[in-house]
């Protein structure tokens, strides 16, 4: 039941776990939340389709005003139209948004500032774990912070093998991680990305009908001893 376990003498200082941050590339079904912002507000206001009150953190505020990746890698911007952006990291969208409006809208000495931000990070959890659709406001999250969130895993759930479904632009892969090893933190797949899938598995003494605690199994394996020996003695006196 404990995660992250130091195995042969190895600890975390001795693995050097030094998290090497490697920038997102936007997918098909991300969101986007891009903002435009300048002296005078009211140049941009066509831009932000939300008050610069209102912050876009609610989920409904999000699906309506927020940019969906369609199937084809777009989004539709206002003015600007339909902009291809799959493939593409946060830095790089923010870069080209502001690009082509300098280009097609304002004047090259407009003091305009973009922002640009996944809007949330979705994944979905199943399995032996709270299922669901859940949603964080952060921008890096590690599976440890995705599963407490989902509810963490039941007692009777596979943490040696957890299965990540994650999407690529040629389609969904599978990967595995133990989360009972220190060595998972080193993982490509430690920290999860939007639309992630993560599935946990049930013990095999699930499977067999056995109980969640060593007491249960004992008490199951008490029932069974019981019954045959009852079953022996009944047969034997007949």
């Amino acid at each position: 039941m404990v995660y992250l376990q130091e195995r042969e003498g190895l600890t975390a200082e001795d693995l050097g776990l030094i998290e090497q941050p490697k920038p997102y590339r936007v997918q098909v079904n991300d969101m986007l939340s891009i903002r435009v912002k300048a002296l005078d507000q009211e140049l941009v206001s066509i831009f932000n389709p939300v008050g610069e009150s209102d912050s876009g953190s609610q989920s409904g505020g999000l699906y309506f005003n927020g940019f969906t990746v369609d199937m084809h890698g777009n989004i539709e911007f206002p003015v600007l139209g339909k902009m291809n952006v799959l493939g593409f990291t946060i830095a790089e969208i923010k870069e080209k948004v502001e690009t082509e409006l300098l280009k097609q809208y304002f004047k090259e000495t407009a003091e305009i500032f973009v922002t640009v931000k996944l809007a949330g990070l979705k994944y979905t959890t199943i399995g032996e774990i709270g299922t669901g659709v859940h949603t964080l406001l952060q921008d890096r999250v590690n599976i440890i912070e995705a599963l407490a969130n989902a509810g963490d895993i039941t007692q009777t759930g596979d943490r040696k093998d957890v299965l990540i479904i994650r999407q690529y632009p040629e389609g969904q892969r599978i990967h595995h991680i133990d989360l009972t090893d220190v060595k998972a933190m080193k993982s490509p797949y430690y920290y999860i990305e939007p639309n992630d899938i993560i599935l946990v598995k049930p013990l095999k003494r699930k499977a067999l009908g056995a109980g969640q605690t060593a007491m249960q199994n004992l008490a199951t394996i008490s029932s069974i001893v019981s019954l045959l020996v009852s079953t022996y003695f009944l047969t034997r006196n007949l």
